[in-house]
């Protein structure tokens, strides 16, 4: 079987950290194309934009859209008009409704469209959704806290209409939560902390619930410093359960069950390989439309200015 030719199309922190890598451990995938304006891979041919790789790059199969999600419509309808499959990074865009016309394109021209949520992949999910299959889960509490400044560094459009804010992390949280809890969640109340100068919440107190009165609390903060949070505590019939550290660490009361390195993103494109094998789309908007819920419901409050200090 031939490879999977991929190319990436915008070249930021995350592209280089987690997709580089990741294509470059999978078998049947190949990197073959950078898309960016302002960046560029060494040995890599490149190309400023998707219009300009489709017309004068070399043969691609796929691209992995690593834009922010403002311009992610535009650009999956371009690359699937051109007959490529298309892997979404989350949020799979900036909007639920958005999503809809792309899964009809992608259905039209037979071709994968891959909504990804990577926190999914992570080493403690799968068995995490095991284990409470077969309990009943009492409460749930996401505590889901990260350093801005460490992880999306001069990254303006974050805090833009359309860029999540807090939420790019913290539908990581609602991706791993609606994974293992299998029945249909909702938001019951949202308190959003808006910065006086930005566009989008940098902290988020949530409260969800399921058809029979499931209480579940998630906290997402992106002023954290020091030591940072992404953990999932659930009580149940048989004793407490954590994930940890992202879904990297599951313990069940004092049994430490799964603590394993990351491996999200080789995950994602061995999932990638296999659609675009036959054609087949994965798009799961669960995540997406609880926080699009959470910025319906949400009180709104006014906190001090975000600079991004560099």
């Amino acid at each position: 079987m031939n490879p999977l030719r991929v190319a990436i199309v915008g070249f930021g922190k995350i592209a280089r950290d987690q997709h580089v890598p990741a294509i470059a451990a999978t078998d049947g995938v190949e990197l073959v194309a950078v898309a960016s304006r302002n960046a560029s891979l060494p040995g890599v041919p490149h190309a400023a934009t998707l219009d300009e790789l489709l017309r004068d790059g070399p043969p691609i199969d796929a691209v992995a859209l690593c834009t922010p999600p403002q311009v992610r419509h535009a650009q999956a309808t371009t690359a699937l008009a051109a007959g490529k499959h298309v892997m979404l990074e989350k949020p799979p865009g900036a909007t639920v409704a958005e999503i809809k016309p792309l899964m009809i394109a992608a259905t039209a021209a037979q071709r994968t469209l891959f909504a990804t949520w990577h926190s999914r992949f992570a080493p403690a999910v799968e068995p995490a959704r095991q284990l409470l299959a077969g309990r009943k889960i009492t409460s749930v509490k996401i505590t889901w806290k990260e350093d801005v400044r460490v992880w999306h560094p001069g990254q303006a459009w974050i805090f833009e209409a359309g860029g999540l804010g807090v939420f790019d992390p913290g539908i990581n949280a609602l991706s791993i939560l609606t994974r293992i809890v299998p029945q249909p969640l909702f938001v019951t109340s949202a308190d959003l902390a808006f910065p006086a100068n930005r566009d989008a919440p940098i902290a988020a107190n949530l409260a969800l619930s399921d058809a029979q009165g499931l209480r579940i609390a998630a906290e997402f903060d992106f002023r954290q410093t020091g030591p940072q949070s992404w953990d999932i505590d659930l009580d149940t019939d048989g004793g407490p359960v954590t994930l940890s550290l992202g879904g990297a660490k599951l313990e069940a009361g004092d049994k430490q069950l799964v603590d394993a390195p990351d491996a999200e993103y080789a995950g994602l494109y061995r999932r990638f390989r296999e659609l675009a094998a036959t054609g087949e789309s994965d798009i799961d908007l669960a995540p997406l439309q609880l926080v699009a819920d959470a910025f319906l419901l949400g009180r709104r409050r006014m906190v001090e200015p975000f600079e991004d200090e560099t």
